[in-house]
């Protein structure tokens, strides 16, 4: 309550309550109080990464959309086109983002740090350009030169899927580049839309198929292999002074682990598609239905995943807040915070799947034939998964690449010799799941050992560089 003094006459005298009065001295001791907490919360709005929630908004987006569009591709296609169509989204998710987000990343920290120094990173981003188009080429050569060894199995004979996978693969490079230039620059709305529309793109696309009745494989891998086009295109309009010059730039510096980064995120696609991959690798002629049902349960599993990458734009600003506020050993706090809520998601995740994970596959993906043992196990794989993801990304926000692609290699080279072993003992997917859960477990473990290790020697980095290594590390689903 406001109180205006009386004049030297007296007139318009107001008197405040007595009560009134005792709050407003409170209000005015009160402060300093308050000074001390909003400098506290503007300290952990530093804190926060830039672009952290127009990133996190993006992530949130692409996840929920490409969850529907793989719910509206079972819908619209027979068994035998479903299986093919899984096959696919494990191959092109594999190569994907395995060998471009490196460069990404790569692009965008090189890019950030010339910035910093004020010089120009447009020969920098050509560079890395180059270097992308020579990795897309090989790789579209490779896809067509082996087509014939799987068009006829995995892809069911669909030569329209080996298109999808050659023009998915070029869109992939022009999307993970463009994303590294634009996070680079700090453009980071942009990079948040890119991300959105990618997913709106390619599910708008989906449902145009499903309404006309379309029941092609192929066609449904071209909604994937176009969007990314559409998503550059969107997030670069009126975009302008990306690329400034600036002095040459080498290879070197792109960044002398950028090997290590391809082999781990290569690895770790691998590792995360193991078990879908080798369904459809291992089936016999007779197991169309089989492979589509086992599709199905794969995604229900990956629920957790998905759960994850939703709540990372909520999670990273709560991770900052403790570098605000001053908290010491704000890495060691932030990753344990990190862990609990991961490990939390998989253990909900799990029990999820083997008490009510089968009704919820029969309401997302009916006819749903899997058993809760099943859908269980991949869950728990799922879960474990993410627990490996996340403490990856803390030991590489830690410079541990090296020890990161060895521990992936470890865990894909477990999930063969469990699969082996287990082959003729038990059924097919119980022996991809229990190599999944294994191998997820082996890397978990490797890692974790390494980052144990690295940080009983000091962490001289904050939190920030644990957020923004997560932040730039989008898990497929």
């Amino acid at each position: 309550m406001l109180l205006r003094r009386p004049d030297s006459g007296g007139i318009g005298v107001v008197s405040a309550p007595e009560d009134a009065t005792g709050r407003a001295e409170e209000g005015i001791r009160s402060t300093p109080v308050r000074d001390r907490s909003a400098k506290v919360i503007e300290r952990a709005r530093g804190a926060v990464p830039e672009g952290t929630f127009a990133v996190g908004a993006g992530l949130l987006v692409t996840a929920v959309t490409s969850y529907i569009f793989i719910i509206v591709a079972q819908r619209g296609l027979s068994d035998s086109q479903y299986s093919a169509f899984g096959a696919f989204w494990g191959f092109i998710f594999v190569a994907g983002p395995g060998l471009f987000l490196p460069l990404e990343q790569e692009v965008g920290r090189a890019l950030a740090h010339r910035r910093a120094q004020g010089i120009g990173g447009g020969p920098l981003v050509v560079r890395a350009a180059r270097l992308g188009a020579i990795m897309t080429g090989a790789m579209v050569v490779l896809v067509l030169v082996t087509a014939p060894l799987y068009v006829d199995g995995q892809f069911h004979g669909n030569w329209l899927l080996v298109a999808s996978l050659a023009l998915g693969l070029i869109g992939f490079y022009c999307m993970h580049t463009t994303r590294g230039t634009l996070s680079g620059n700090a453009q980071f709305r942009p990079y948040g839309e890119m991300l959105a529309t990618d997913g709106v793109i390619r599910l708008a696309g989906a449902l145009v198929l499903l309404a006309i009745g379309v029941d092609n494989a192929g066609a449904y891998g071209m909604c994937m292999a176009l969007s990314p086009f559409v998503a550059v295109a969107v997030s670069l309009r009126k975009r302008q002074r990306l690329l400034e010059p600036g002095p040459p730039a080498p290879y070197s510096e792109l960044s002398n682990a950028l090997g290590w980064l391809l082999a781990g995120s290569v690895l770790m696609q691998l590792l995360g598609y193991s078990s879908l991959l080798g369904v459809n690798v291992l089936k016999g002629p007779g197991d169309t239905a089989a492979v589509a049902a086992f599709t199905s349960a794969f995604f229900v599993a990956r629920i957790p995943p998905l759960l994850f990458q939703a709540v990372q734009g909520t999670l990273l600003p709560k991770l900052a807040s403790l570098a605000g506020a001053g908290r010491h050993d704000d890495f060691k706090t932030g990753l344990k915070q990190l862990l609990v809520i991961v490990v939390g998601i998989a253990v909900v995740g799990t029990l999820a799947a083997f008490t009510i994970g089968v009704p919820v596959g029969k309401i997302l993906f009916p006819p749903f034939t899997i058993d809760s043992l099943d859908l269980g196990l991949l869950a728990a794989g799922s879960g474990m998964f993410i627990i490996a993801l996340t403490v990856a990304q803390a030991l590489l926000a830690l410079k541990g690449h090296a020890a990161a692609a060895l521990a992936w290699l470890l865990g894909v080279l477990a999930f063969l010799v469990v699969t082996a072993a287990v082959s003729g003992i038990t059924e097919l997917d119980m022996q991809v799941e229990l190599g999944f859960l294994v191998g997820a477990s082996v890397s978990t473990l490797v890692m974790a050992g390494s980052l144990m290790v690295r940080m009983r020697k000091g962490v001289a980095e904050g939190v920030g560089s644990l957020i923004t290594q997560i932040e730039h590390e989008p898990l497929e689903i």
